[in-house]
């Protein structure tokens, strides 16, 4: 990832509703939620909600897919990965300590059995 992608990220995780709009999708899963449940679980109204949404889309955090009548969203864990990466790339950088930090660990979600 390079800084001008990685600030894009952080400035659409840079606001509290859509930070928690985002943890919500990545607890989701890959199966997501619809944009009724993340209007429940918020309690924000529809067009603020899509708002927030657009920008968390344009920043690739999330994708979103029709389905009939239901927009389903989904975190989008390949770039949260690469902005963790990114983040976590030069962690101690120059030290001898081993022990400094841990890198990042690569999220992985599993589909939830139905």
């Amino acid at each position: 990832m390079k800084s001008k992608d990685a600030l894009v990220c952080l400035s659409a995780l840079s606001q509290e509703h859509r930070l928690n709009l985002f943890r919500l999708l990545v607890q989701a899963g890959e199966d997501g939620m619809a944009v009724g449940e993340l209007a429940m679980a918020t309690g924000l109204p529809g067009a603020t909600l899509t708002n927030h949404l657009h920008i968390l889309r344009r920043a690739g955090m999330v994708s979103d897919e029709r389905l009939g009548r239901v927009i389903q969203c989904r975190a989008n864990y390949k770039q949260m990965n690469a902005l963790l990466g990114f983040l976590t790339e030069n962690c101690c950088a120059g030290l001898n300590d081993t022990d400094c930090c841990t890198p990042a660990i690569a999220c992985k979600p599993a589909r939830k059995s139905r």
